[in-house]
């Protein structure tokens, strides 16, 4: 019997490889070549671990390459190591590179061994990537990551995220989102949590199982049935709401800062998402043509949207922004108010103990409870009822997609600079926000020289 050392190999070196011989003690690591098996041997190092190899030539480049058979141990003996040597022997001979698909095999099994947390935390991180969008600026390659990662965090991670994400079933997702929707987890019971849940675990898997990834073999969220039916949301105000709420704003006594009334009031007047009103700069009012144009990055449908502002929302927009940079500036100037202010003004805020700590709009003016995006539906509602046309509503609320007639869309540097239908549809909503801005006058009846704020 002879056994080498690993620095200083000797020719021929080799003896019938036995299981004893494997669980023999060295002062160094030591290679033990099997004469039975040509190519096997077993790498043996102080601590008593031995590992199984096989050595062999690749005819195409010539060199030698080495293969990790498994660590020695009664459930992987020689006997094991030589049947799955002869099984390599038949690949190599069809011209197989065993090596690289060894090692494709254990990059496999590291990813697909990572538990849901880590791989929602590198989700994450993919999706904070910043990327040069279609606007020029660079932004996150998903720019709505930091709810996807909210819902992820929140609801997916305490349930499921110890779970290896290759283990995670179709069924543990419906159970999750079930569980959601019937208030057992995560808090009250939602219908629309659970779906944003499962819209979140859908990107996350698919992504998760793609090329270059590859976490999991199969995405457990194919196939799922479908959830039950949300509700739509119907709150519209009615003109007695819509008078109190205006002038119950110019109180006093509440305590709100006057610039989120302005918000509140110019989202009904505008009919503008609350992500796209609050940053309105400086720069984005033009007087001159009686518009502002607000950015790709702030409109959901990621195009430039240009919105003609009647003289009502002229009169709030110049009486909340003085001096500052932005419209509706939050409490040092600096920077716009932040998306939350609006809602908090409205419902008002509460302590952990669930006590008042401030009180909401609706409550202080006896209101029945509504949110931010229910002043944009009021007021197309109300424009419904003037019977002005429903594609000019929808366009004022920016649900038209910019095609022609092929169905093919356009850019919107083309609708905004080149198209002269552009210029028609920019009519067409001046149409409908003024004969609004009108209509709400005399809701309020309010005069039509200046417009009265509380200070």
């Amino acid at each position: 019997m002879t056994i080498e050392p690993t620095n200083k190999r000797a020719r021929n070196s080799s003896v019938v490889l036995t299981d004893k011989l494997c669980q023999k003690r060295v002062e160094k690591r030591t290679r033990i070549y099997d004469r039975k098996v040509p190519g096997l041997f077993v790498s043996i190092i102080t601590r008593g671990v031995a590992t199984l190899y096989f050595k062999y030539t690749d005819k195409k480049t010539g060199k030698q390459k080495c293969v990790s058979l498994g660590v020695h141990s009664p459930a992987f003996t020689v006997e094991n190591a030589r049947t799955e040597v002869y099984g390599l022997r038949t690949r190599i001979g069809r011209g197989e590179n065993v090596a690289e698909t060894r090692r494709q095999q254990k990059t496999m099994q590291v990813r697909q061994g990572k538990t849901l947390d880590e791989v929602i935390e590198l989700r994450i991180e993919f999706m904070k990537t910043p990327e040069k969008k279609d606007d020029g600026e660079i932004r996150p390659k998903i720019e709505s990551w930091e709810g996807v990662a909210r819902y992820l965090r929140n609801f997916v991670s305490p349930r499921l995220g110890k779970m290896l994400a290759s283990e995670v079933s179709d069924d543990d997702i419906v159970r999750l989102t079930d569980d959601i929707a019937a208030g057992k987890h995560g808090g009250k019971a939602s219908i629309s949590n659970a779906r944003h849940v499962r819209r979140s675990c859908t990107s996350l898997f698919k992504w998760a199982a793609q090329a270059g990834n590859k976490y999991i073999a199969v995405n457990p969220c194919t196939n799922l049935p479908p959830l039950a039916r949300e509700r739509p949301k119907t709150r519209v105000l009615s003109e007695d709401e819509i008078r109190i709420f205006w002038h119950g704003l110019d109180r006093e006594d509440l305590p709100w800062d006057k610039t989120i009334r302005h918000a509140l009031r110019f989202a009904l007047v505008s009919m503008l998402r609350s992500n796209e009103l609050l940053p309105i700069h400086r720069d984005e009012l033009d007087s001159k043509n009686g518009v502002v144009n607000i950015p790709m990055k702030r409109v959901k449908k990621r195009r430039l949207l240009v919105l003609p502002l009647s003289r009502l929302a002229w009169e709030i927009i110049r009486e909340s922004m003085g001096n500052h940079e932005y419209a509706f500036a939050g409490r040092f100037g600096d920077a716009p108010l932040s998306r939350q202010a609006m809602s908090n003004a409205l419902k008002g805020t509460k302590r952990t103990n669930g006590e008042v700590k401030t009180i909401g709009i609706c409550a202080a003016l006896g209101i029945a409870p509504f949110c931010v995006h229910d002043l944009r539906r009021s007021a197309a509602t109300l424009c419904e009822r003037l019977r002005l046309p429903g594609a000019d509503i929808a366009l004022c609320l920016d649900h038209q997609p910019h095609t022609d007639a092929n169905g093919e869309r356009t850019p919107a540097i083309t609708q905004a600079v080149y198209s002269l239908a552009f210029d028609a549809r920019v009519a067409r909503k001046r149409e409908v926000l003024d004969a609004w801005a009108a209509k709400l006058r005399e809701i309020i009846a309010e005069p039509t020289t200046a417009l009265r704020v509380a200070a």
